[in-house]
């Protein structure tokens, strides 16, 4: 039997998360996580079954903890705000700080406690709109209404993506009922468009008001999710952008709502939500066996 590296079954608004801590194991000379194995974790037999999957390294130069963000398909994500927020539980158990800043290949995110019991605010760093920084293919003159060519006949009615990078890409279509689009079908299209080369998340947004959208996403490495937070991030910072909305929105995802403010002297981010422990348990380092001894309270 392997160390037993301590693994947290959760949910930020129904983005289904796994937060596994690896900060004894690699500080006795374990190793990280693969690729080939967090896709083994995400298989039906362990019962995580998370879109992503959080793993805790010991902190260096300044923060608290390094994470590696891994998708259900065990490929690298650069950020998961959802995910970040169910890191801020376990760690804000933790201590009696008010605040604790992780390092991602995002860059470094600061997390504070929220204003109500199991919410937590992330400040995601600001959305990035360069073609090249989302990145496109090929340069464009507006990421704002970028045409993304799929030859069928209901893509047409999609209109032009705006673009932009939270840490990981984002495409954003503007549309008039999101429960109306084919999710399963156009999602994987545009997820894999030769535009996009380090693929894309997909969201498909209904202007609601200037404080209220309304979203369905589709993630890339990961499917249909019920909510994704770095997408609800790249939302309200394209519809401010616009003009479509205010700094400060409400994104209601199929899982619930998150409030994201644009903060306007520095383009910074900040995304309030909930999150739910499900069940704790524990990883076999070896074998991947999971043991999720108890569901929580």
């Amino acid at each position: 039997m392997g160390d037993r590296l301590p693994v947290f079954k959760m949910n930020g608004i129904g983005n289904r998360i796994a937060v596994v801590d690896l900060r004894a194991h690699l500080r006795a000379g374990g190793t990280p996580l693969t690729e080939a194995e967090a896709r083994t974790l995400a298989g039906p037999s362990r019962g995580l079954g998370f879109d992503q999957l959080m793993a805790l390294h010991p902190g260096r130069d300044g923060a608290d903890v390094v994470i590696a963000i891994h998708n259900s398909d065990g490929t690298p994500a650069g950020a998961c705000g959802n995910g970040m927020r169910c890191v801020a539980d376990v760690l804000f158990a933790e201590t009696d700080a008010d605040r604790l800043v992780a390092e991602t290949t995002a860059g470094a995110l600061a997390m504070t406690r929220g204003p109500r019991p199991l919410t937590y605010t992330i400040d995601m760093g600001p959305a990035r709109f360069g073609w090249a920084d989302v990145p496109l293919a090929h340069a464009v003159s507006d990421t704002g209404a970028v045409d993304v060519p799929l030859g069928v006949d209901d893509a047409a009615l999609l209109g032009p993506a705006a673009c932009a990078s939270m840490g990981n890409p984002h495409a954003v279509f503007w549309v008039s009922d999101p429960q109306a689009i084919d999710l399963a079908r156009l999602g994987p299209m545009i997820e894999t468009h030769p535009l996009f080369p380090d693929r894309v998340n997909v969201s498909f947004v209904r202007v609601d008001g200037p404080d209220a959208v309304t979203a369905r996403v589709w993630e890339r490495g990961a499917g249909a999710t019920l909510a994704c937070g770095s997408a609800a991030c790249a939302i309200a910072a394209l519809a401010a952008r616009s003009g479509r909305t205010g700094p400060s929105v409400r994104v209601s995802l199929p899982g619930g709502n998150l409030d994201i403010e644009v903060r306007p002297h520095d383009g910074h981010i900040l995304m309030t939500g909930l999150v739910e422990t499900e069940a704790v348990g524990s990883i076999d380092r070896d074998t991947l066996t999971v043991d999720l001894g108890r569901a929580a309270a």
